[in-house]
């Protein structure tokens, strides 16, 4: 049987896939909300946000980061985006950890058919799932995040607001507008093609501008979900097999849940950082520059972040990156295992 899914009852059911969803949805948001000044720490770092950029790359400036946000807003600064976070990772969370119990037992349905290939495929399949179903969520909590006191819309010296999840949404779906046709941009879109149909797409339908970086999300998701669940499930069929069929079921072991998580997270996180930070930058793209001529693509977003830092450019806020990453993936995968001991799943 499947070294991480239970031995026991239909786990093709609707009960089972139900309670299942609730456990990884439950160890998403705990996870994510440890972590959550850390994390909103990290993307102004990755975004190069202007009023951060003087503290990246060290861990002093990481904690003076966080002491500038705290003097701005208090304690709800830090937790800035937190809402769309929790909005966003609760199905993210539950369909990833739904999907990888599926498809686990899809392709590897006893224990002698495990492999670390299948289980790669196993958690990226289930991460693209979940991505696809909640990308829009993702992209405006980094939006809220990102948001500072320098941003357009308020003059220097103002004292410093919480950007609203409703202003954010719609400044987001209006973003298409600026895609309006008009001689000028007509005229400097018609020598590309492909701008000019992307100009074409986003004014026309709204909606895409939700998906922006989508592209560099899922090829980043494709390592990340991989190797994260390769390596939680090797180390878990290495250091805790689980028993043969009659046998009591294994004594819980927190411990070792949230050290091979640990593992996991800063493996994934080291492997898949570069396309985290080109989808970033995507990402808040509207904000830095809403000029539609300036709308980058993948390439372009690679191209423009090699020259501005080389190869260490694509690593910007990698140190917080562990920080944030490895305690929320050992959280995540502990309280997944918890709540899949405390629903019977």
């Amino acid at each position: 049987m499947p070294s991480d899914v239970s031995s026991e009852g239909d786990q093709q059911s609707f009960s089972y896939i139900t309670r299942s969803g609730i456990a990884g949805g439950v160890a998403g948001c705990v996870a994510k909300t440890v972590v959550a000044p850390l994390d909103r720490v990290k993307i102004l770092f990755q975004t190069s946000n202007p009023d951060f950029q003087k503290y990246a790359g060290t861990w002093s400036g990481t904690y003076h980061a966080g002491v500038d946000i705290y003097k701005q807003n208090g304690v709800r600064g830090l937790f800035q985006g937190h809402s769309a976070t929790l909005l966003r990772v609760f199905p993210y969370a539950a369909i990833k950890y739904m999907a990888y119990d599926q498809v686990h037992f899809a392709l590897m349905p006893t224990r002698e058919s495990e492999t670390n290939f299948r289980r790669f495929c196993a958690g990226s399949i289930s991460g693209t799932i979940s991505v696809c179903f909640t990308y829009p969520l993702e992209l405006i909590r980094v939006r809220l995040a990102y948001t500072t006191r320098s941003q357009p819309g308020l003059g220097n010296g103002a004292a410093p607001s919480r950007p609203a999840l409703r202003a954010t949404i719609s400044d987001i779906y209006r973003e298409s507008e600026h895609f309006k046709p008009t001689s000028t941009l007509l005229a400097e879109l018609t020598t590309s093609p492909a701008k000019a149909l992307r100009a074409h797409l986003f004014y026309h339908f709204p909606v895409l501008s939700f998906y922006r970086g989508f592209t560099a999300t899922l090829m980043g998701m494709v390592p990340y979900a991989g190797t994260s669940f390769l390596t939680w499930g090797y180390l878990r069929a290495v250091f805790l097999p689980q028993p043969v069929p009659g046998q009591p079921k294994p004594t819980p072991t927190p411990v070792a849940d949230l050290a091979i998580g640990a593992l996991a997270g800063s493996i994934s996180q080291t492997i898949s950082y570069p396309l985290e930070v080109v989808r970033r930058r995507m990402q808040v793209g509207g904000i830095a520059n809403p000029d539609p001529r300036a709308w980058l693509t993948f390439g372009e977003t690679v191209r423009r972040v090699w020259r501005a830092g080389g190869a260490r450019g694509f690593y910007v806020g990698l140190t917080i990156g562990y920080a944030k990453v490895v305690p929320m993936t050992a959280t995540s995968f502990a309280v997944w295992q918890w709540g899949k001991r405390l629903l019977d799943v």
